[in-house]
């Protein structure tokens, strides 16, 4: 599992590509793509290019502000962090259990976070290219371009993510950046009158989510060719899983298996992920390159995510999303699926299986107590400290922290879902650059190739891209003596060349 292309016996010779930047993703990130003479693919690397330093900011903050500050990573799965950061204080405080009322509340909160994140990405961000291809017009691949030609894809798509932020704002207080956690429980129950309402809905939302497994699933098996080959690379998997095996976004321990599908650990305590994992600094990029240390950094890398997640676990507990599972599992014929776009089908099964959760939970009396809090304890004069993970929309979260006697945080890190990632969106770059860009002529099309790798695992660098429009990009290819050899621009007005 090798993370390098072969280095050319003379790199001055080597031309250098650029798209930078990427947007429609979480951040600013740029890809470089070096050639030779011949436009042999040599290195492909994803930048990361921004520096956010929240686990620097968050020192010297009393404890309970953190669940709100650390929100603020993210527009789109908030509500990821604000669990991650509750669930690690709550270890903090020595609280081994929170009550069910609480613990429900978020479990409807965090699961309602998985659908609209998840209808989000497939619907708004990746349906175009699906829909349409990789080298349709450029003015139909968005948003509109969908609702134009399938109108009922789009309401349905929209609607899923309306529902997902309603649950939301009914527990947390706010649609985004909300305040209904808190170390120890939280601050609200759901409201009679929201219950309701939720109620009332929910049904359609498991309905629309088992047609879009279907849209997913069928646009995978139909062109084989493409979907199986494309971007499609051996790697580990990993994710939490609950006491059974099964899958669960909210709580669980550490499950990991090699590219074969065989166990490298499992029910592993995530208080001790340090012992696991170990985190790489590369000079080219400010995100981390983790590794399992057990493998080392060449071979120990892994993919998170809902590939990981689909096939990590032995079963899902609803059964509709269980059913779509083992039709999943059974397409990789015994051996785990590696394919890049085979993230789609498996996002999609978790939004089936969020949708079908909120419905339970929505049937459960609990969510309606008044038993919120538990109160922990702490040793005067000692520095306490607690981990908190769990399963983000984009893969496996982790939040750690320690916090002195005066109830200062003085150390936190974050191990955010597209860090784990890293190393394999790196890989998918590099795939289809060799696939698809070697030896051709820079085209629109051939950059959005490289784009829907990355688009893929719907990583998080930025909220602000999320948006309709074209993605604007500006790649050259410069010769070893500084020359500029060809120079292709795209911005709203289209695909122009500098150099006839």
């Amino acid at each position: 599992m090798s993370h390098e292309l072969e280095t050319a016996s003379r790199p001055e010779t080597l031309r250098r590509v650029a798209i930078d930047p990427v947007s429609r993703v979480e951040g600013h990130g740029k890809v470089t793509i070096l050639l030779d003479e011949n436009n042999k693919i040599h290195q492909v690397r994803l930048h990361i290019v921004e520096f956010r330093g929240f686990e620097r900011f968050i020192q010297g903050r009393p404890y309970w502000e953190v669940p709100v500050m650390v929100q603020r990573l993210c527009g789109i799965c908030p509500v990821s962090h604000h669990l991650a950061a509750s669930k690690a204080l709550d270890v903090m405080l020595g609280i081994r259990q929170i009550t069910p009322t609480a613990e429900k509340v978020r479990r409807l909160m965090h699961y309602g976070q998985m659908l609209q994140s998840h209808a989000l990405h497939f619907f708004h961000l990746s349906s175009p290219d699906l829909l349409f291809g990789f080298d349709s017009e450029v003015a139909l691949r968005n948003i509109v371009g969908v609702a134009a030609a399938h109108p009922e894809i789009a309401r349905k798509g929209v609607l899923l993510r309306k529902f997902g932020q309603e649950v939301i704002h009914m527990t947390a207080g706010k649609r985004v950046h909300g305040t209904g956690a808190v170390p120890g429980g939280v601050n609200k129950s759901l409201a009679a009158a929201d219950r309701a309402a939720l109620l009332k809905d929910v049904y359609q939302m498991v309905a629309w989510s088992r047609e879009a497994v279907q849209i997913s699933k069928q646009l995978h098996t139909a062109t084989p060719a493409l979907y199986d080959v494309f971007g499609n690379f051996r790697s580990n998997f990993m994710s939490i899983v609950a006491p059974d095996g099964g899958m669960d976004f909210y709580h669980g321990a550490l499950r990991a298996r090699d590219a074969d599908g065989r166990l490298l650990f499992d029910q592993v305590n995530y208080q001790g992920y340090n012992d696991l994992i170990e985190e790489e600094v590369r000079p080219w990029s400010y995100m981390k390159f983790p590794f399992l240390r057990s493998l080392g950094k060449e071979d120990g890398w892994y993919r998170v995510g809902p590939l990981a997640r689909v096939q990590n676990c032995d079963q899902i507990s609803s059964p509709l999303a269980d059913g779509e599972r083992k039709e999943f599992v059974a397409y990789g014929k015994g051996q785990p699926i590696h394919a890049t776009l085979a993230y789609h089908w498996a996002r999609m099964i978790e939004m089936l299986y969020a949708a079908e959760t909120i419905k339970e939970l929505l049937h459960d009396d609990d969510i309606e107590g008044s038993d919120l809090m538990v109160t922990g304890t702490r040793q005067p004069g000692e520095e306490a400290e607690g981990v908190g993970v769990i399963e983000a929309p984009r893969g496996t979260l982790f939040h750690h922290y320690r916090v002195g006697e005066d109830d200062l945080v003085t150390m936190a890190n974050l191990i955010v879902s597209t860090t784990h990632n890293n190393q394999a969106m790196n890989t998918a770059v590099r795939e289809v650059a060799k696939k698809y860009l070697t030896g051709r002529e820079i085209t629109e099309g051939l950059l959005n190739h490289i784009e829907i790798a990355i688009r893929a695992f719907d990583p998080c660098l930025s909220c602000a891209t999320h948006a309709l429009g074209r993605m604007p990009l500006e790649v050259a290819i410069v010769g070893a003596d500084g020359t500029l050899i060809d120079e292709v621009t795209r911005d709203h007005r289209g695909l122009t060349r500098a150099l006839a």
